[in-house]
Order: structure tokens, then sequence, then C-alpha cells
């Protein structure tokens, strides 16, 4: 059997035990999972709104100017151009956020290379 000097001796261990470990830090599952859904809904619905955009202004100068739907296929166009252009510019922007979010951590990111020249060898 265990004498009391050892259990006490066991709970004293344990307890710094748990002091140096600190408070346990947990992610929601929600702001996990859903962030990349949002990220991916911003994209589309960017690139559906200059899609509209463009195509709302080509259709209103063409039954303004009563003309064949020349301008309803060049501003669709322009607006896709314009819809991919700030899509690009939002996933440039997600790249750098989690970029910062990573370099924040302190975790070094392998970029691939020659193992040698990272050694310096």
């Amino acid at each position: 059997m265990t004498d009391p000097d050892q259990a006490e001796r066991l709970k004293a261990l344990e307890a710094k035990i748990e002091a140096l470990k600190g408070p346990v830090q947990t992610k929601k599952h929600t702001d996990e999972h859903y962030s990349q859904a949002h990220l991916a809904w911003r994209m589309v619905i960017e690139l559906v709104v200059g899609l509209l955009i463009g195509f709302g202004m080509g259709y209103g100068l063409d039954s303004l100017f009563g003309t064949l739907p020349i301008f309803l296929v060049i501003f669709t166009l322009l607006g896709l151009a314009a819809g991919i252009k700030v899509m690009m510019r939002s996933a440039t922007e997600i790249q750098q956020t989690q970029a910062a979010d990573t370099a924040k951590d302190n975790t070094p990111v392998e970029t691939g290379g020659d193992e040698r020249a990272r050694n310096g060898d």
C-alpha cells in the first residue's frame, strides 16, 4: 500500500504539472469550420456581382440607344473581368492574412528547395 507521504507528494506533483500547463486554449469549432466556406462564398459573390453589374449596364445602354445587344456583350465581359480582378485581390488579401497569422505563431513554413542549402552546407 502507499503511505500517506507518497500520496501527498503525488498530489503536489500533479498540482505543479497543472500549473505549468496553464490554461487550455481551444478553438471554437464554428470559427475554424466556417471560415473557409465564408471566404469561398465571398469570392463567388464578388464574381457574380461583377457579372450582374456589367449585364445591367450593357442592357441599359442597349435599351437607351436602341442598338443590337453589342453593349450587353461588351459590358458583361467587362463585368466578368472586373469580378475576376476583385476575386484575385481578395485571394491575395486572404493569403497575406494567413501568412501573417502563420508568422505570428512562429511556426516556420517549409517552402521546399534544396535541403543542403537550408542547412548551410
